[in-house]
């Protein structure tokens, strides 16, 4: 116990130093000159001033209203800067949400060959509400899950710090970002897992299946995304990206890590549920074997697999809503269009993240079986690698 609480607390206390640090430094990167400001644009906040005239225009068919707002730049060298936008005359609007007086706004300026000054609306800002939304969420983890809840939270600000302070900034000056990915994931995994999870052998059983699994799932998705003939140029956002910075990005190393931080979350939640299920097996019945846990913690994988499995797919398919639309509309072959690099992408995503999924389950069943076998052994190390499970240990989700 006192090695379990030792740990515990270090863990804790480096975690909240790197997130303390990442929120400080991250603003300080040497990230190469690129962004809206180097393509001739800035966009910056506004407040509505007032609305100048409010009316209807057809747009190739489809009426709509239009309104044109007087403005005030909120920050940047044109702080204080009046100005005029219209909203609804230029692109047709998918919502009813309209520019109202006392509106915060984001409006991108830029500048024509001529000197003279352009001003359009950009889009709202949101930060208020989300941030509200993000605290209802923050208390409600505390609520139901009390100190396992703020190790959880603290674990999902480490995450984010990771990903923000140390892999997104690494891959913008030129390093290659499958290693860079492979690096982030393995550092975050051991923190956030300990941090929720405490010091014990069900933890280091799901820490060293996650660092296998996720090394396995990095050489399928190389191997296919080679066969494949991917480049990773099949998201518009990575070509946008490539034409923003000077630093040569390798995409399809970027498509490669995209891949495996996107199998954590899911990764995380199947192996720690695994490495539960033989934990309590094993406390259940002290006389099953290895072959008895083994076979019984897979029954339970295996309805694990099938319903994560799904899970995946649909999410995939969610995001990928209009796309999916977009081919029905134009009757498509589709036995061609998946053939095309972004839609063969996401195809080859989803099917590796789950062919990691697969590998996870007997890799975890096995290794947590012989962790929760060794519980009894006496010395020293059995005394540093803490107890079986934490106490008052019931699953929960940090991804």
């Amino acid at each position: 116990m006192k090695y379990e609480k030792l740990a515990q607390y270090t863990l804790l206390t480096f975690a909240a130093a790197a997130i303390f640090w990442g929120w400080n430094n991250f603003g300080r990167v040497e990230l190469p000159d690129a962004g809206m400001s180097a393509m001739g644009s800035e966009t910056m906040r506004a407040r509505v001033v007032e609305i100048l005239e409010d009316g209807e225009i057809d747009l190739g068919g489809i009426v709509q209203r239009y309104q044109i707002a007087r403005v005030e730049l909120q920050e940047g060298k044109y702080q204080g800067v009046i100005a005029e936008i219209d909203y609804g005359k230029r692109q047709v609007l998918s919502n009813a949400v309209y520019l109202q007086a006392g509106n915060e706004i984001l409006v991108t300026v830029g500048s024509r060959p001529d000197g003279v000054l352009t001003f359009y609306f950009a889009d709202f800002i949101r930060t208020d509400t989300l941030l509200w939304l993000a605290a209802i969420f923050a208390v409600s983890i505390l609520v139901i899950s009390r100190w396992k809840g703020l190790r959880s939270l603290i674990s999902m600000a480490f995450s984010l710090m990771i990903i923000v302070g140390f892999i997104i900034p690494n891959i913008l000056v030129g390093k290659d970002p499958l290693q860079v990915s492979i690096t982030g994931s393995i550092l975050l995994l051991a923190v956030t897992l300990y941090l929720t999870y405490g010091w014990n052998l069900k933890t280091h059983a799901a820490v060293v299946s996650m660092m296998l699994v996720l090394l396995i799932t990095g050489v399928l998705a190389g191997v296919f995304v080679n066969f494949t003939k991917l480049s990773g140029s099949g998201d518009e956002n990575a070509l946008f990206l490539i034409q923003m910075l000077d630093t040569q990005i390798n995409l399809r190393g970027l498509l490669l890590g995209g891949m495996i931080i996107g199998a954590l979350g899911v990764l995380d939640d199947l192996v720690t549920t695994q490495a539960s299920a033989v934990f309590e097996l094993r406390r259940a019945n002290q006389t099953l074997g290895f072959r008895g846990l083994f076979l019984s913690a897979m029954r339970i994988g295996q309805d694990h697999v099938a319903a994560t499995v799904n899970t995946l797919v649909l999410a995939y398919a969610g995001a990928s809503l209009p796309m999916l639309l977009m081919f029905s509309l134009g009757r498509g072959d589709y036995g061609t269009l998946v053939n095309f690099e972004f839609i063969a992408e996401e195809i080859v995503r989803t099917l590796v993240g789950s062919l990691g999924m697969v590998t996870a389950v007997p890799l975890t069943t096995a290794i947590a079986i012989l962790f929760a076998l060794r519980v009894d052994t006496p010395g020293k190390w059995r005394q540093f690698l803490g107890p079986a499970e934490g106490s008052g240990d019931a699953h929960s989700h940090s991804h």
